[in-house]
């Protein structure tokens, strides 16, 4: 999918991944629109854009509020007459170290933002992208595939994402609207990339019977060596813009060869060709069909 007169729709915008790919999308010649829950928190996003000599268009989308996610697709589609992609990135990190220690309340606004979210954003936008033969693009994570100590709630709603978009690429691609996930290595210049600073005596105090388990948790953290694993947030924004421009794009993209090592801990089919090839034959679609 070449950029020229293409829009695309970018969700958490405000900084990290999803600032980058805003940028990097106009960049590419995209009509951007950049979305975020706070349109205030714009101005990071917007010195971006203007150091890069390229412009966007920033707009409301709360991805747990029904209105507001239909509210910006209706506007989308009344300015531009058009959706030809869409980049589900906003999510929240892990804030309770333990299942016992977060409320119900905690784990299920983990859900909403992280899959819910998700799953309401691209509901609203297939109808649109359907008309242009789009992309559907989200923003994965290797806890979506291995789980990770103390993240139960996050490796949850990532593995539901997963899941989710998994089952929905075969037949989305049937009526021509491409499904990736992007699984990005650590990156360092977002909120996910900074682990909590959380001495010994406060994970003691909190975490009960699991703070010895904990603690060797956080040491195993600060002993590892990041360089490989790490990438910036501007990198996987090319790998999404690489992404959207692939006339075969896989499901699953890799950001990096951390990512993709990793992954391979678990995974057989790396990039989900497989399964994307068996489950189009459930279809009545032959292995070849998009």
């Amino acid at each position: 999918m070449t950029a020229g007169h293409r829009t695309v729709l970018i969700t958490g915008t405000s900084s990290g991944i999803g600032l980058a790919t805003a940028v990097a999308a106009a960049k590419a010649g995209y009509t951007t629109v950049a979305t975020m829950r706070v349109p205030g928190r714009a101005e990071a996003l917007l010195d971006a854009a203007g150091h890069a000599g390229v412009t966007v268009d920033v707009r409301r989308l709360d991805v747990t509020d029904p209105d507001s996610v239909t509210d910006c697709l209706a506007g989308v589609e009344h300015t531009y007459g058009r959706l030809d992609a869409l980049v589900n990135n906003a999510g929240i990190s892990n804030s309770d170290p333990t299942m016992e220690m977060s409320t119900t309340a905690a784990l299920r606004a983990n859900l909403e933002v992280n899959f819910f979210g998700v799953v309401a954003v691209s509901r609203a936008a297939m109808p649109l992208l359907r008309a242009c033969r789009g992309r559907l693009v989200t923003i994965g994570s290797v806890h979506g595939v291995v789980g990770q100590p103390f993240n139960e709630a996050y490796c949850a709603a990532k593995f539901a994402v997963e899941g989710f978009m998994e089952s929905l690429a075969p037949v989305a691609g049937a009526h021509g609207v491409q499904v990736s996930v992007v699984v990005p290595g650590y990156v360092p210049d977002t909120s996910f990339g900074v682990f909590p600073d959380i001495d010994r005596t406060t994970i003691k105090a909190a975490s009960g019977p699991y703070a010895d388990t904990f603690a060797d948790y956080l040491g195993w953290i600060g002993s590892q060596g990041w360089e490989a694993a790490g990438q910036p947030a501007r990198e996987v924004a090319e790998v999404v813009l690489r992404t959207l421009a692939a006339d075969r794009p896989p499901f699953r993209v890799p950001a990096n060869a951390w990512a993709a090592d990793y992954l391979a801990h678990k995974l057989t089919d790396r990039d989900g060709s497989t399964v994307q090839t068996l489950a189009r034959t459930w279809i009545g679609r032959p292995p070849t069909t998009p």
